[in-house]
């Protein structure tokens, strides 16, 4: 290993990776533990919801969102027949609402507050932000499945810290200051 100092004060190793590599799946899990991920809970008629990191925009005209959830999630199968799906953002004060939706085996919904939408869509009460959406497009992409809506409704209460996944825990995102003082 050599390092050196450039004018700049930098320092850069040249420390070169270990021989040993691993298998892509390894490298990343272990990289995506690394990035910080929104939480969601993604609800389909049924009902039937699971809590879900992989939500992201995907234009805005039209207005599309999409996730992803694993062909093997017990929820595969009712997200595959679906044609509506509801996106809720969580805030610091549903970890509990995320732990229970990330459970199999139980009742998902149960003591958790939703109201039924005309069409059967679960919208979860009390959430900063939520949306529903037409699914537009369902591909299988590897393990998973990718789901894509077109997004028709929306709503939530828009206050406090967004819940987000980080390291293997929940955590909270707080906004920064500006600027540093000193």
């Amino acid at each position: 290993m050599t390092t050196r100092t450039k004018g700049s004060g930098m320092t850069v190793s040249t420390e070169r990776p270990s021989t040993v590599t691993p298998g892509g799946a390894d490298i990343l899990r272990r990289t995506l533990r690394r990035h910080a991920a929104g939480v969601t809970v993604i609800t389909v008629p049924g009902p039937a919801g699971f809590t879900a990191t992989s939500f992201t925009s995907v234009s805005l005209e039209p207005a599309l969102v999409s996730f992803y959830l694993a062909a093997t999630a017990s929820t595969a199968r009712a997200v595959s027949a679906a044609d509506r799906f509801a996106v809720h953002v969580l805030g610091a004060e549903h970890a509990a609402i995320a732990r229970q939706f990330a459970r199999s085996g139980i009742d998902r919904f149960d003591g958790v507050a939703w109201t039924e939408s005309h069409d059967g869509l679960p919208v979860l009460n009390g959430v900063p932000a939520w949306l529903t959406a037409r699914v537009t497009l369902r591909q299988r992409v590897g393990d998973h499945f990718l789901v894509v809506g077109e997004v028709d409704t929306g709503g939530g209460h828009g206050d406090g810290h967004a819940l987000v996944h980080h390291d293997g825990a929940f955590a909270t995102a707080v906004p920064l200051p500006l600027h540093e003082s000193g």
